[in-house]
């Protein structure tokens, strides 16, 4: 049994690191880069307080409940988030990868789950729960989020992939314990 395991987490790192080279060598196109340095700090947290606020100013309905949301989703998330980073203390491709030199310097130390992936997915899903509306745009934002950080050489795709998982789960786990699903 621990020989399929063994196994198994070796074929998904050798995944990941063959997703990373790809992708990676994507910031090397002029456009790329800028791109995905703006995608990248568009994730950075700022967003989980401006949408709602400025939902509040447009005077947009159910605000309260979103701010509810949000608060609870992300005191689980960044608990779940942070408890996983420090406690399984994955290094970043720069730190892990023989040669490889990422193109920013990330905020922390460890590379698994990504908080950006995570936060970004969080607010796309609470967002889509409350309002609904333009769902294809939010998730696409998210996703943009996550593959920028790939593209900047700070973490490797499953660590955007699983940040991304705990990000959807946590805001419906959230929405279920606080009752808003209809």
């Amino acid at each position: 049994m621990l020989t399929v395991h063994t196994a198994t987490m070796n074929t998904l790192q050798e995944l990941d690191l063959e997703l990373l080279s790809r992708l990676f060598r994507q910031g090397e196109r002029r456009m790329v880069r800028p791109v995905a340095r703006a995608l990248s700090r568009s994730g950075d947290g700022y967003l989980h307080l401006l949408v709602p606020a400025l939902l509040w100013f447009l005077g947009a309905s159910e605000i309260d409940q979103l701010v509810l949301l949000l608060g609870l989703s992300l005191a689980i998330e960044r608990t779940v988030y942070w408890s996983l980073k420090n406690s399984l203390k994955r290094q970043r491709p720069q730190d892990a990868v023989p040669g490889f030199r990422s193109l920013i310097t990330a905020s922390d130390q460890f590379s698994f789950p990504s908080g950006h992936s995570s936060a970004a997915f969080l607010l796309a899903t609470s967002l889509t729960l409350v309002y609904g509306g333009p769902v294809t745009a939010m998730y696409l934002w998210a996703s943009g989020v996550a593959l920028s950080r790939v593209i900047l050489g700070v973490h490797f795709p499953g660590d955007t992939l699983a940040g991304g998982l705990i990000g959807v789960s946590t805001a419906l786990f959230s929405t279920l314990v606080l009752g808003l699903l209809l």
